[in-house]
């Protein structure tokens, strides 16, 4: 195969995928690529990504085929707009020349501040493009890229704009994050005690440092809670004090655990656990859901509008999963995230409950219906209906 030919997509259909700066942008960005190769092995897929390292990171351990767009978060800080101004131009320039060389068939854009330069890139290509919007509470590129897409589904329903997309078609999951094995073989793989429960502690693909220092809380004050539990903790790739800080005051405290900046293979890490705290993103919501195990969600605190609660309330409210708002202070988390992580530790009885609740709730993965749309035209059927 040369790369005339590639470019060209003369073998088959290509399909570009916009999106990036966050693992949530990423996974189901991969989730879609592999059902569009599973339906059509003669297309070729290529993400117009971040320059973050996250992205690269993320792609390259997938074998994805990517190119950086130079592209900048919006701010209204003086000094951070006028990057974004520059980045929106230079990104146009960037997703113009890569449209130019690749004649996607299809831009598929799914969220982030990447999308925007990419989206205008096409309309202005006449490439068509299918937002899939990832969040309850759409983001600013999102509201921005809804205007110009040709098509507008939703992985959840947006209560805050019940218009906003014309299906509610899931979350798309990787296969990647789904379960290999039972939770023996999957804590073995790991260098787990395959006979002991397990609390897995993640803040997603770039962690959680209010998560990582309560961790290290819990395993100061409540040792002895631990007892019958070992911890799998993804603390993401640059905590403060780096991972070697985690590793020591788990082991000072006595509780077995393993700690992990990241995992390409998450679903080992769903795998393993008997129990999990983590962000509320909607890809980490959509893998507990999928994985059917019981979560305290911790929505990401930094949003003015905590708008990660919305992802994880439909779980809450159906009695499938906990949440607690991230006070940022660990000793101030001890009294609420803290606390009921120690309680559902303690209970059988409510994650047996939280397990039977989630049975009950379909599989949220959307892959295979984006693919069959972006390669056949084929119609999305809604999960949820729409307002």
């Amino acid at each position: 195969m040369n790369d005339e030919t590639t470019a060209t997509g003369l073998l088959g259909p290509v399909i570009m995928l916009a999106g990036g700066g966050t693992g949530g942008h990423i996974s189901p960005g991969l989730a879609i690529a592999e059902r569009i190769r599973a339906l059509d092995p003669t297309a070729r897929t290529i993400f117009a990504c971040s320059a973050r390292p996250i992205d690269a990171s993320m792609l390259s351990e997938s074998e994805a085929e990517f190119s950086a767009i130079r592209a900048e978060p919006f701010s209204m800080d003086p000094r951070r707009l006028i990057r974004f101004l520059v980045g929106l131009r230079r990104g146009r320039k960037d997703a113009a020349a890569l449209i130019r060389k690749c004649r996607p068939s299809w831009v598929v854009s799914l969220g982030g501040f990447v999308t925007p330069p990419v989206v205008a890139a096409a309309r202005n290509a006449g490439v068509p493009v299918l937002l899939v919007n990832l969040d309850a509470t759409p983001g600013r590129a999102n509201r921005m890229v809804a205007r110009f897409a040709t098509r507008t589904v939703s992985a959840v329903p947006v209560p805050s704009i019940p218009n906003f997309a014309r299906e509610i078609i899931g979350m798309p999951i990787r296969r990647i994050a789904i379960a290999p094995a039972s939770a023996e073989l999957c804590r073995a793989e790991l260098g787990l005690d395959p006979a002991v429960r397990v609390l897995l502690i993640t803040g997603a693909s770039q962690g959680a440092q209010s998560l990582n220092e309560l961790a290290v809380q819990l395993a100061r004050v409540h040792s002895d809670r631990f007892r019958d539990w070992q911890v799998l903790h993804l603390c993401g790739a640059n905590p403060l004090g780096g991972v070697a800080r985690y590793e020591r005051a788990w082991r000072e405290s006595g509780v077995r655990a393993a700690v992990i900046p990241f995992m390409h293979r998450i679903g080992l890490a769903w795998g393993a656990a008997d129990l999990a705290l983590s962000r509320a993103g909607a890809s980490s919501v959509a893998e507990a859901q999928a994985n059917q195990i019981p979560t305290i969600f911790a929505p990401y605190p930094y949003h003015q509008d905590l708008h990660q609660r919305e992802n994880a309330m439909p779980l809450v409210l159906a009695g499938a999963a906990a949440m607690e708002l991230d006070q940022i202070d660990a000793d101030k988390n001890m009294t609420g995230l803290g606390n009921c992580v120690l309680d559902l530790m303690q209970s059988a009885e409510k994650r047996y409950a939280m397990r039977k609740a989630l049975q009950l709730m379909p599989p949220p993965d959307s892959a295979e219906q984006i693919a069959e749309f972006v390669l056949r035209g084929r119609a999305f059927r809604s999960s949820v209906a729409t307002a």
